[in-house]
């Protein structure tokens, strides 16, 4: 699982960064640079979940080991 989610942190990473890359940031919220606006948010929601997941497993591992 842990693997699991450090490989789709990493994904998210590079859609971020390629992403970044088709931003106009000259007209940010129109045609294309729109798309990759929504893009990266996406990405950036898919790390924040990772990282939560992550967190909740430590946690289930030291409860887990209380007993």
């Amino acid at each position: 699982m842990k693997i699991l989610t450090i490989i789709i942190s990493i994904l998210a990473l590079a859609l971020i960064a390629f992403n970044f890359t088709q931003v106009n940031f000259e007209s940010p919220f129109e045609g294309e640079s729109m798309i990759a606006l929504i893009t990266i948010l996406a990405a950036l929601c898919a790390i924040v979940m990772m990282l939560i997941l992550r967190i909740s497993k430590r946690i289930e591992e030291k409860v887990k080991g209380r007993r």
